[in-house]
């Protein structure tokens, strides 16, 4: 699969993590690629970081600057609102750092389980299965679990992968689910993995 991928372009987070290893920049671009295609949340996060670059600039800025910035993100005035208030917190709390442990993660506005075990991933090299919507649907699919939620898909998958593919599976279902196994007609007649799919919910394919 990893092969069959590797001429497409990696998720937008991976890319501005590739750039530049700052857990800051990962944090961020995370936040607003939230509901938001990945060639938007890019050129969004790259404005905003020529304005912000760290959380004491980011603080600086107000609310609806952050907005115009990361416009036409998703929920961008929402995302704005946060990120003001994130970068407020570390800040004051965290000394302009971002904190490691993904129960501090996660008391950060607008940051659940994909977003904290992304920066662990990606800013920190921390072990973890980071379970995006492409990440649950392709899984159930595929057979390799049978979860309704993204938290339950995401113990499942640490519970059946080797421990060395926890952070790769997230950039390769990933692409993987926005190239070939798309949420409507996925393109099975050009999977790379069709002959070991359960095919679990397709009822139309390409």
């Amino acid at each position: 699969m990893n092969e069959y991928l590797f001429s497409k372009e990696l998720p937008s987070v991976s890319q501005v993590a590739n750039r530049k290893h700052d857990p800051f920049r990962i944090l961020v671009s995370t936040v607003i690629s939230l509901r938001t295609k990945d060639e938007v949340t890019l050129k969004a996060s790259e404005r905003l970081f020529k304005r912000a670059d760290s959380p004491d600039e980011l603080k600086k800025l107000d609310e609806d600057e952050i907005g115009r910035l990361i416009y036409p993100a998703g929920f961008y005035r929402t995302k704005a609102k946060n990120l003001k208030k994130i970068a407020e917190i570390l800040t004051e709390k965290y000394g302009s750092k971002v904190p490691e442990s993904m129960e501090e993660l996660l008391k950060l506005p607008g940051v659940g389980r994909k977003t904290a075990n992304l920066v662990r991933n990606l800013g920190f090299g921390l072990d973890g299965i980071c379970v995006d919507t492409h990440v649950h649907r392709v899984s159930n699919r595929i057979g390799w679990v049978k979860t309704k939620t993204p938290l339950e898909t995401e113990t499942e998958l640490m519970r059946i992968l080797p421990r060395k593919y926890w952070i790769m599976i997230n950039e390769t279902l990933v692409r993987f689910g926005q190239n070939v196994c798309t949420p409507v007609s996925p393109r099975c007649s050009i999977c790379p993995v069709t002959r070991h799919c359960r095919r679990v919910g397709i009822s139309r394919t390409r």
